[in-house]
């Protein structure tokens, strides 16, 4: 089971992205509250509770039809927390109902605890319920209930390897590899060779080492990650930055527009710090506190050629003074994530939008919402297209869609192709995907 704290921080996620039902088709009541806040938690805590709301998003129609199965109407409790409820359900008929373990020190939440009571008291019922929808419905487990898009996507995200980046401004390939041996892990020569305690080198970017998932602890204790020598991050968010080291000149800059952490930042410039370029950021739509966690990411790394830019990226120009050696972009604008087994590490970690997990827990993203994000992406690859001195311009996208893909790409070049203006010198737009 969960501490108190994170059922409460997953029924708030909850709370905020449920899909509203038609009042037909409406069997649980969730209240009317949205945008409830979510209070200032530490990393691991917000990981915890975002993971549990999305894999109670997955099943909500299966809890539903276990609570409208075993109350006839709704449990004894009030619409505001239904969510709490739903949350809590979902964890404990994973568990079989069995009681939590209790932490000495861990906070206790009245609220919390009303909703455990009435579970608790209702269990035999419910697990009553869960094995009568199994049997009508001829599921082998709970989760066949699940789409098989979002099935797959959910056996694969426990299978995935771990990515971790050489900081070069702390450190160097040599040095690392020679940390990890020392500390009893062997290189093998491809990621199909990998097994508990080894780890091998990417193929796709260099300076990228693999390891098998099981290896987190072990790799955390060799102090390469808190000394900022290594650092862990989805591959995905690694093709981008190496592909604007391949691209660039030495005497040219980079500008980064979009949504990006800190560790991409980081990569960025820690890859191109042996020439002298600047990395520019857009931050205009990153919050107040994102702005300082990609500040303080950037220094603990050690970079010091990274300037963030207030302004919105449509409204740069390139008689921008600041922008007068700008070579390269790196867009990677808002997206469905369609093609990210474990979307909660993206949206935590890349500052993504967690409405997007109401979408991704059935599979697939709404027409409307798919259409809003190509335009977006469209506005972004058509602007950076404007700039005369840059020689190539990299999209990067975590989506599947070809719509957030190549034909968005296809699209705007063929507009800017048939226009007037100036085609960059090198006339590149790399379009890469996860």
């Amino acid at each position: 089971g969960c501490p108190d704290r994170i059922y409460l921080l997953a029924s708030i996620i909850f709370q905020n992205t449920h899909p509203d039902k038609p009042a037909s088709r409406r069997f649980v009541n969730y209240g009317n509250k949205r945008r409830v806040p979510l209070p200032e938690v530490k990393s691991e805590e917000q990981r915890r509770a975002y993971e549990l709301a999305f894999n109670t998003l997955k099943y909500q129609g299966f809890l539903e039809a276990i609570i409208t199965d075993s109350f006839r109407v709704a449990p004894p409790m009030s619409n505001d927390n239904m969510s709490l409820f739903v949350v809590m359900l979902y964890d404990f008929q994973k568990r079989k109902f069995l009681p939590r373990q209790r932490w000495e020190k861990a906070e206790s939440i009245a609220t919390v605890a009303l909703v455990e009571k009435v579970i608790l008291g209702f269990k035999t019922k419910l697990a009553a319920s869960v094995a009568r929808h199994r049997i009508k419905h001829h599921l082998v487990s709970v989760d066949s209930f699940l789409p098989e898009t979002v099935k797959i996507k959910q056996e694969r995200s426990g299978r995935l390897p771990i990515y971790a980046w050489v900081n070069t401004l702390k450190s160097s390939p040599g040095e690392v590899q020679q940390v990890l041996t020392s500390a009893g892990f062997s290189q093998v020569n491809s990621i199909g060779q990998l097994v508990d305690g080894t780890f091998c080198w990417d193929r796709h970017c260099t300076d990228t080492l693999v390891f098998p998932a099981c290896c987190r602890s072990q790799l955390h204790s060799t102090g390469l990650l808190s000394d900022h020598k290594l650092a862990i991050q989805d591959k995905s968010c690694g093709l981008g930055p190496n592909a604007v080291f391949s691209l660039l000149p030495e005497d040219g800059d980079v500008l980064l527009a979009g949504r990006f952490s800190g560790l991409t930042v980081s990569h960025t410039a820690a890859l191109i710090a042996r020439q002298p370029p600047r990395v520019y950021v857009c931050v205009s739509d990153h919050t107040d506190a994102q702005r300082a966690e990609l500040q303080e990411t950037v220094t603990a790394m050690g970079c010091k050629n990274v300037t963030l830019i207030p302004e919105d990226f449509q409204s740069l120009a390139g008689m921008d003074k600041r922008l007068q050696d700008l070579r390269v972009i790196l867009l990677n604008p808002k997206c469905s994530l369609s093609a990210v087994s474990d979307p909660v590490e993206i949206i935590l970690q890349e500052h993504r939008d967690p409405d997007l997990l109401q979408d991704l827990s059935q599979g697939s993203i709404g027409p409307q919402k798919l259409t809003a994000l190509v335009l977006e992406q469209r506005k972004a690859i058509d602007h950076a297209l404007m700039f005369p001195e840059v020689l190539a311009v990299v999209y990067a996208t975590y989506s599947s869609y070809a719509e957030e893909n190549e034909k968005v790409v296809k699209g705007a070049l063929q507009t800017f192709k048939r226009g007037n203006q100036k085609q960059p010198a090198s006339g590149e737009l790399l379009h890469l995907c996860v």
